[in-house]
């Protein structure tokens, strides 16, 4: 299979950035309270809390945030549970659009996707109008720093289902079916190999290839949309130019 582009691998970069603590640490207390909810609020036994958790960590999360967090999920505390939503759209140039959101009111989030679309140049779809453009895969990204050479990393990560390995100057990216995430990141952990990030991930069947002046169009809709608090992911199928990579490191 084909690896990720370098537009792919920037915005892995780019997503860990930390703009503003306040709104990382907001999201990040919604993927823990619907883990709890969904799995319990042990994380020995919730892989996804666990993972959670260890994302909630690196944003420096304190940890009497994340236990509250862990309580309001699992009912011990009192407050609305986010609901996992997913929004799909079109921006300037035809570019296709995903929207992971977590919210407890889709009366305010709904309006304000459609609005965020709307003032940037794009439209918010039906559901089904873009994901037919994208498959739902596992995107596990390893630093170099401490994991074994690529032909080994290679070999116990295909064993446990993985379809691809991709690896550039700072280390590697693992793309998995959906259902191999968790047998990936299990293999990975019986061989003490850390990872940065594991996570499913709608990746395009195909990018669209679009100028500067569209692909800076695109990258303001994105930015508007990331900066709505109950807005977790966003995914496009586009392709900025060669001269604008970095640009949007």
């Amino acid at each position: 299979m084909a690896g990720h582009s370098k537009w792919a691998n920037i915005k892995h970069r780019k997503a860990a950035v930390d703009k503003k603590r306040g709104k990382i640490w907001s999201k990040l207390a919604h993927g823990i309270i619907v883990a709890a909810r969904l799995g319990g609020g042990d994380p020995e036994t919730n892989n996804r809390l666990a993972d959670a958790i260890v994302e909630a960590r690196k944003e420096n999360m304190p940890a009497a945030n994340i236990d509250r967090a862990i309580k309001r999920g699992t009912g011990e505390l009192a407050g609305a549970d986010p609901e996992e939503l997913v929004y799909e759209g079109y921006a300037p140039g035809g570019v296709a659009i995903i929207v992971e959101a977590l919210t407890d009111n889709r009366k305010r989030t709904a309006p304000d996707i459609k609005h965020a679309f709307e003032k940037n140049g794009g439209n918010l779809g039906q559901s089904g109008s873009v994901m037919h453009s994208f498959d739902r895969k596992g995107i596990v990204v390893i630093e170099k720093e401490g994991a074994p050479p690529e032909d080994q990393l290679l070999e116990i990560v295909a064993e446990a289902g993985a379809e691809d390995l991709q690896a550039d100057d700072e280390g590697y990216t693992v793309t998995t079916p959906a259902v191999a995430l968790e047998p990936v990141k299990k293999a990975l952990q019986a061989k003490k190999i850390g990872w940065i990030s594991a996570q499913l991930e709608y990746l395009p069947h195909l990018r669209n290839e679009v100028d500067e002046e569209t692909a800076r169009k695109v990258q303001k809709l994105v930015d508007a949309l990331e900066d709505n608090n109950d807005v977790q992911n966003v995914y496009t199928n586009h392709e900025p130019p060669e001269s604008m990579l970095d640009e949007l490191k």
